[in-house]
């Protein structure tokens, strides 16, 4: 069952956590995460899933930035969330993504238990010029049902900043 915003409301500053929370932000069934001003894109054209992926940093101007189509660029919100009682989800906005921006690949899906700022996949069908702070995202949150163990993965949790995949270090601990 997804909660309603004003069931999120009821929640925040106990089982969800938004830093910082604005209730202008809050919708009939999720609330809206802004774009961090900073980005993150690979160098290489070429990726491999078994090693780090160098990575350089963009920043957003104010007057706004215009993104290239079949490029990877990583964001992030600038809001804090956590919740140890609910599942979280990431989507867009429809009117973002009307103008064929795509704010993640495969990663909307949260685990119960994730504290930290949402790193975003975005990914452009044409050219368009984004611009910081802008509402680009809304999260929601649906209950769970039954016993679970919290997200306690070491690669994501507590995040300071945009991450890059880290799905390396499954190759390593796997030794493959």
């Amino acid at each position: 069952m997804i909660l309603s915003g004003k069931e999120i409301k009821n929640h925040i500053g106990g089982d969800i956590i938004i830093e910082p929370y604005n209730e202008k932000k809050l919708n009939p069934n999720s609330y809206n995460l802004s774009l961090h001003s900073e980005l993150l894109v690979y160098e290489n054209n070429i990726l491999d899933m078994k090693k780090p992926n160098a990575v350089k940093e963009i920043t957003i101007p104010e007057g706004g930035l215009l993104l290239e189509p079949n490029k990877l660029y990583l964001g992030r919100t600038n809001e804090f969330t956590k919740t140890e009682k609910f599942v979280p989800m990431l989507e867009g906005r429809s009117s973002i993504g009307r103008l064929g921006l795509f704010i993640h690949v495969t990663a909307g899906f949260g685990d119960v238990g994730f504290a930290g700022y949402w790193t975003l996949e975005i990914f452009c069908v044409q050219p368009i010029i984004i611009y910081p702070n802008i509402d680009i995202c809304q999260i929601y949150y649906h209950s769970i049902l039954g016993e679970y163990d919290l997200y306690s993965s070491g690669k994501y949790q507590n995040n300071t900043g945009i991450q890059p995949s880290l799905l390396y270090r499954d190759f390593e601990e796997k030794n493959i």
